[in-house]
């Protein structure tokens, strides 16, 4: 299905299938936008109006009038300026996302640019060409030029881009795809590379990850609660109803309905009176988690669909506006938190691992939930994995909205570094499968010791684990079924397959 971007109506869940390969359209009625602003800004450069980075210089030297013959040929050297990033090329589904966040910032009709340039954005969309972008380098303020300005060098017919699995200079891809080259003309590249569409791209994209990682979180928990043999009374839902928080009752919510069906939630199974912190606080963990993702998301949404560039030209009342529109930190603050939110969890993950495989703790379990605990050690290395990952999550926590290094003679003295959240995020995401993965190993195997029947969902979560993973009975090396867990937590296998067993979840 072809996703037609408007300006308004860019959710996350469109994105995220624009980056994995979904086709899109330009909005009739924002094309008539964009050539309308167009206009304006011709009447505007014909009538010698001073208008930043169309006939000035950019960011200290925005008081550098130019003249109208380096007016046509600034943009080029703009771009070539600001490609400037350094490191492997980011991954194709961030690119796609962010020229699609980009064709919606145009969408408008606020950027002023040809409206070729934002058509040819939408043919290398469609057709496959994609530009290979430097992972870092941005600052996340005056937008992420570095990056943007790699992809706008297609535009140009230079640079270079992946099409159809090869890596090939840009005008090579551009040629194969069938893609005429516009060439940068008067305001053309600053509006290609002016918002912070990298950064909101990533973190869109991140969002939607992370919560359905949440959503696995609570099928961990709701395994690890049973192994455990958990009173159950935290989790009733008018508990959570009395206090208030949103995340919190559809965390408890999710966790009864994976529960349901097993003889710990009959009362057939003898509890605790009061379960350590680590279980009965499981719903207020994740849902504060949740509530923080909730946030993030509205901020990102709020971004994909406004106007982040600079200048912004309002053609119906002929007027031209400066200002820092393309500042990240509406989007890298709240999304700081919503990577600490993940490390949250995964400590929270790892203190009932540390329940499961502790004898003292683990309501009769073996120690290490080995056969023969002293001549084998089961388990006891896995926890070791996850805490070096959650000690790494633990680091990349520290909040890089708060991290500004001036730049450009400190004209840009306060910068978002916003790039830098969306790139420790991707690494404690891709920690958090590894961290979840071992808790639900160690899950599956405690089950394996239980002999009461369990939830249908958590049931259902144990099964799909035993087709990457068998028991331990015998020790052997770890590494493989490790591997393994993270990837199937990435996959989202699991979700899924005890979404289709109790329904979905909130």
């Amino acid at each position: 299905m072809t996703i037609r971007l408007d300006g308004s109506s860019l959710t996350i869940e469109k994105l995220v299938a624009i980056a994995r390969g979904e086709k899109v359209e330009l909005a009739p009625e924002s094309l008539e936008r964009i050539r309308a602003c167009r206009a304006m800004v011709e009447e505007k450069l014909a009538a010698k109006e001073i208008m930043y980075g169309t006939n000035t210089g950019i960011g200290e030297f925005s008081e550098v009038l130019l003249s109208d013959e380096q007016v046509k040929e600034f943009q080029k050297y703009l771009i070539y300026n600001h490609s400037a990033g350094i490191g492997e090329p980011l991954p194709l589904e961030y690119v796609r996302a962010a020229l699609a966040g980009r064709i919606n910032v145009h969408a408008h009709g606020n950027s002023g640019c040809r409206p070729e340039i934002t058509l040819t954005l939408v043919e290398m969309l469609n057709r496959g060409v994609t530009p290979v972008v430097c992972t870092k380098g941005s600052v996340g303020a005056s937008g992420d030029l570095a990056p943007m300005a790699q992809a706008a060098l297609l535009l140009m017919g230079e640079g270079e881009a992946f099409f159809e699995g090869e890596r090939l200079p840009g005008h090579v891809a551009m040629e194969r795809a069938g893609i005429p080259v516009p060439g940068l003309q008067a305001r053309d590249g600053l509006a290609a590379i002016n918002g912070s569409n990298v950064l909101t791209a990533m973190s869109a994209l991140h969002l939607h990850d992370m919560l359905r990682w949440l959503h696995q979180a609570e099928v961990a928990a709701a395994m690890s609660l049973e192994a455990l043999l958990a009173n159950l009374k935290p989790y009733n839902s008018r508990l959570h109803e009395l206090r208030g928080f949103k995340g919190a009752i559809s965390s408890a919510r999710n966790i009864l309905k994976i529960i349901e069906g097993s003889d710990l939630a009959t009362g057939k199974m003898k509890t605790k009176v009061q379960d350590a912190y680590s279980m009965r606080s499981t719903p207020q963990v994740i849902g504060a988690a949740r509530d923080a993702l909730d946030y993030a998301r509205s901020q990102v949404e709020i971004e994909l669909n406004g106007v982040g560039d600079n200048p912004i030209f309002v053609p119906e009342l002929k007027l031209t506006l400066t200002g820092a529109n393309f500042q990240g930190s509406p989007v890298s603050l709240p999304m700081d938190m919503a990577g600490a939110a993940i490390t949250m969890v995964c400590v929270l993950s790892e203190r009932r691992l540390n329940r499961l495989t502790n004898r003292a703790l683990s309501q009769g379990l073996p120690d290490f939930l080995a056969h023969e605990p002293g001549f084998y050690s089961g388990l006891m290395l896995s926890q070791y994995t996850a805490d070096h990952l959650i000690v790494e999550q633990r680091i990349l926590s520290a909040p890089a909205s708060i991290q500004s290094i001036p730049a450009a003679a400190d004209q840009e003295d306060f910068v978002s570094m916003g790039m830098n959240t969306a790139l420790k995020n991707g690494q404690i995401l891709d920690n958090a499968h590894g961290v979840l993965g071992i808790e639900f190993m160690a899950a599956a195997q405690a089950l394996d010791f239980r002999e009461f029947t369990p939830g249908h969902g958590t049931q259902k979560a144990r099964e799909v684990i035993r087709k990457y993973v068998e028991h331990l009975a015998v020790d052997r090396p770890l590494y493989p079924d490790h591997n393994r867990m993270n990837d199937l937590v990435k996959s989202g296998e699991i979700l899924d397959e005890v979404e289709k067993v109790v329904g979905p979840l909130d």
